[in-house]
């Protein structure tokens, strides 16, 4: 059986009763290279997010003559400020824009734009090229130097699958799909011995290193509760659920999440309203916890999609386009709107140009709040100036 599928079978939580051998001692002496408090928590928002609709050009006379059947009225936007403005369902992000915590950095994308779904996300998570393919994730790089041995909670994925941003040549992240159902098998520690069988010995590995995070996952929610009140939808559950561990002191480096349903090519206006409404719940619940806890300091959200949408709309949505904002919360960041208005005028083939390398974005995170080196993991761009 192959490395890869050794990851898959045995270090992924999908609710229910956790089975491992009985036959694996606890690692100890787990630490990070760096070991400061701060962590990043991803937001993925999965099927192409219409940026244009999300933080809104509404001065722009372009707007509307581009997109006449979507387009959101100039009295309907929010939180006005130089030209652009927020959804009017995103009341809770611009409440935290006005409290100086969120900066959004404008026109996020790359060269050589892919429109695949499934392509584009793969490019996002392992920071490649557009014509280049790489097994690991960019999260997954990095977290294989920051841990001095393999740390299984380095990385929480509340997701149903892995997610690839977080794999990397150690098992340094857990999968859990519903921490309500998460339980650890009861095992009795025994002494690991080589097996001289160097797949068997990895499959242990994984298979030891998930039990072991089962239990400083127990244990951080042993160590906080829950002290507001969040929405009833499954992102705010998964939201919540990252604060318990933060406050638990888990110690995660990388909190990763997604929320579906962004490929709006028809009835865009009902189905992006209901989507945005439930991202800024959950998120304003989070960020409200976080703050109240002292805790948003150390905290860094970012909001992203795999691409925007084309600028013209279809009818009733839009189809998959390229460069979108990105959203960032906490993590001190300056609360700056960084970049220049989305240019409607000059279009690629009726897409947006990038302006910001999605990858410059990753490594400023890295640099500014990890004390990272980016280039160690192949990143080679600019820092965002202003943003922390």
């Amino acid at each position: 059986m192959k490395r890869r599928q050794f990851l898959s079978l045995s270090a992924t939580f999908t609710g229910g009763t956790l089975i491992v051998p009985n036959f694996l001692y606890a690692l100890k002496n787990q630490s990070f290279v760096n070991s400061g408090s701060d962590c990043m928590i991803f937001i993925q928002l999965n099927g192409g997010n219409d940026g244009l609709n999300t933080f809104i050009p509404y001065d722009d006379p372009l707007y509307k003559i581009l997109r006449p059947h979507i387009g959101i009225s100039k009295d309907k936007v929010i939180n006005k400020n130089k030209g652009m403005g927020f959804h009017p369902v995103l009341k809770g992000i611009s409440d935290i824009q006005q409290n100086g915590d969120l900066s959004v950095i404008q026109n996020v994308g790359y060269p050589e734009p892919n429109r695949s779904h499934f392509r584009s996300q793969e490019i996002w998570q392992t920071a490649s090229a557009s014509n280049q393919y790489l097994s690991h994730g960019w999260l997954g790089r990095y977290l294989d130097l920051q841990c001095n041995d393999h740390m299984p909670t380095a990385g929480i994925n509340l997701d149903n699958i892995d997610n690839l941003s977080l794999k990397g040549e150690e098992p340094n992240f857990i999968t859990v799909r519903n921490l309500k159902q998460f339980k650890m098998r009861d095992n009795e520690q025994e002494v690991m011995k080589l097996s001289g069988n160097p797949q068997l010995d990895f499959a242990r590995k994984i298979s030891y290193s998930v039990n072991e995070g089962a239990e400083e996952i127990q244990n951080a929610l042993k160590n906080s509760k829950t002290e507001i009140s969040y929405p009833k939808s499954q992102l705010a559950s998964k939201m919540e659920w990252i604060a318990r561990l933060i406050k638990g002191h888990l110690n995660s480096k990388v909190y990763y999440t997604s929320l579906n349903g962004f490929d709006t090519h028809n009835n865009q206006l009902g189905v992006h309203q209901n989507k945005l409404k439930e991202l800024d719940e959950a998120v304003f619940a989070f960020y409200k916890d976080l703050k109240e806890s002292k805790l948003l300091d150390q905290a860094t959200i970012v909001i992203f999609s795999e691409f925007g949408r084309r600028v013209k709309d279809n009818g009733s949505g839009t189809d998959h386009g390229t460069a979108a904002p990105m959203i960032v919360i906490g993590g001190q960041n300056k609360g700056q709107i960084i970049g220049e208005n989305p240019d409607l005028k000059n279009l690629d083939n009726g897409d947006l140009i990038y302006k910001t390398d999605f990858r410059s974005v990753y490594a400023t995170l890295l640099h500014d709040k990890m004390r990272f080196n980016p280039k160690d993991i192949g990143l080679k761009n600019d820092f965002i100036k202003g943003l922390f």
